[in-house]
């Protein structure tokens, strides 16, 4: 759709193609931004056609987008197009003076790259000799209807109808127009130089923080390799200590069991009979000497652990045997009336494969201790088939109970609850410490249940098959130095007596 044609043959014609152009703009819905930018640019090129070939002609229209697309009935893609053409001599090195690398001492060029950055489309053709024709064009707005026929005609006579501004009107119109771009870039560069203040700051923040952690790094990495040396330390004191003891142990064990031996031989009036009180120094010397290799024996085990050398020897059993066996053990022990040992039926349990002696060890280390410390009442020792393939040894008793504080540290080695029972009964601390690591060692742990005043549950949870992949229900085993047993504190409940 032609809107508007104007020849340039004199100054005064280019000065005419701005003012034609920001009225076409204007009447087309472009913003005052948008005007200028339009105005100037035709400008531009008119001023190179009148001065490089002597005059030439500018033409104002309106077609489809061809890069969007039109709907030919009511689609919204529509250009202005301005089309100036002159019969001049061309422009040589049409090339580098789009792409900017041209030199021209008279400034030729500079106009076309300036509104080629300006143009939505531009095309441009240059023969020697046979003139020069420049097609740009900028999108109409989005709030722009599509033009018809008649609209066309509207625009034209409304161009028709303004008279043309005198050259000193545009000449402040230009000066308005370069006022604002003035004011405008003068605002952009205080936002730029703004942004470059905060930039400023932020990169000295960034240095200092990098600065920082580069200190940080090299302080952990110091102290990785500070802990690198105190885990090896504590590793070589760790092989030392289990050396130690396992050789001390060894000596230990045969003078001991030489001394048990000859006290056993004296009580038994081997070599004639006793005093009453000969057979009491000598039932004190076999008391003992008892402890003393009880002790000896926990710390040759837990050497053996730590050291990696305690092998679990596989065998397959039944719950209802072990608790027959530790029955026989313990009821020379059990003297007294106001305490009874019971152990539950457990021969529904399917039969277990692992260490039968490791688990008759944790469950002798728990009898005892509850033997030692329960006054009245009852020691019962339970099985049960646990969710994953697991069992899980019980010892229950009626006894002092534990405080939730000592509860923590009770598996410590050589730890022992501070009570009057305490002084009475003789341990080596090592029962509780023990049991504990033969409980990782069967691939289980431990766990504790009690409250002061109301008895404990101490339990053994282990895989039925060793080596079984189903982790333990509830918990526990492996990972760190209480991984293998776990405290629960609070109210405790009562058992049927």
């Amino acid at each position: 759709m032609q809107l508007l044609t104007v020849d340039i043959r004199t100054e005064q014609h280019v000065v005419l193609t701005r003012q034609r152009a920001r009225h076409v703009a204007e009447l087309l819905g472009f913003d005052r931004q948008d005007q200028t930018r339009l105005a100037t640019a035709v400008s531009e090129l008119a001023r190179n056609a009148f001065q490089y070939a002597g005059g030439g002609r500018v033409s104002f229209s309106v077609d489809e987008d061809e890069a969007v697309g039109g709907s030919g009935g009511g689609g919204q893609a529509l250009m202005l197009r301005v089309r100036v053409e002159d019969r001049g001599p061309g422009i040589p090195h049409l090339r580098d003076v789009l792409e900017g690398t041209y030199a021209s001492p008279t400034g030729m060029g500079v106009g076309l790259a300036g509104v080629r950055r300006l143009s939505d489309a531009f095309d441009i053709t240059a023969e020697p000799g046979a003139g020069t024709t420049v097609t740009f064009g900028r999108r109409l707005p989005r709030r722009t209807l599509l033009l018809t026929d008649v609209d066309g005609e509207r625009i034209a006579a409304e161009l028709a109808r303004r008279a043309p501004p005198s050259p000193l009107d545009e000449a402040q119109e230009q000066n308005r127009e370069l006022v604002a771009a003035l004011a405008e870039l003068a605002s952009h560069q205080a936002e730029i130089e703004h942004l470059n203040r905060e930039l400023d700051r932020a990169n000295r923040e960034l240095t200092q923080t990098n600065q920082e952690l580069a200190d940080t790094n090299r302080g952990v990495v110091a102290l990785y390799a500070e802990l690198d040396d105190k885990a090896e330390q504590l590793r070589q004191a760790s092989e030392l200590k289990s050396r130690f003891l396992s050789h001390v142990s060894h000596e230990l064990r045969t003078p001991l069991s030489s001394v048990l031996n000859l006290s056993r031989l004296l009580l038994d009036r081997t070599d004639g009979e006793l005093t009453a009180e000969q057979e009491k120094q000598i039932g004190f010397i076999r008391k003992s000497t008892q402890s003393v290799l009880e002790l000896v024996n926990d710390l040759l085990d837990l050497a053996k652990i730590e050291a990696g050398k305690s092998d679990v020897r596989l065998t397959e059993f039944v719950a209802a045997d072990l608790f027959g066996a530790l029955r026989g053990m313990f009821r020379p022990l059990m003297t007294s009336n106001v305490v009874a040992l019971l152990f539950d039926d457990a021969s529904a349990l399917p039969p277990l494969h692992t260490d039968e002696g490791k688990v008759s060890q944790v469950l002798r280390n728990f009898i005892s201790n509850a033997i030692k410390f329960t006054e009245r009442g009852e020691i019962r020792v339970s099985a049960a088939a646990g969710a994953g393939d697991v069992v899980v040894f019980s010892v229950a008793d009626s006894g002092i109970g534990i405080s939730p504080e000592d509860q923590q540290r009770l598996f410590a080695e050589f730890t022992q609850v501070e009570h009057a029972l305490q002084r009475r009964v003789q341990g080596t601390g090592l029962g509780l410490a023990l049991s504990r690591k033969l409980a990782e060692l069967l691939g289980g742990y431990v766990t504790l249940r009690s409250a002061l005043g109301e008895g404990s549950i101490f339990s053994l949870t282990i895989p039925r098959v060793y080596g079984d992949a189903g982790e333990p229900a509830g918990g526990g085993g492996g990972g760190g130095a209480d991984a293998g047993w776990m405290a629960t504190s609070g109210a405790f409940p009562r058992r049927e007596r």
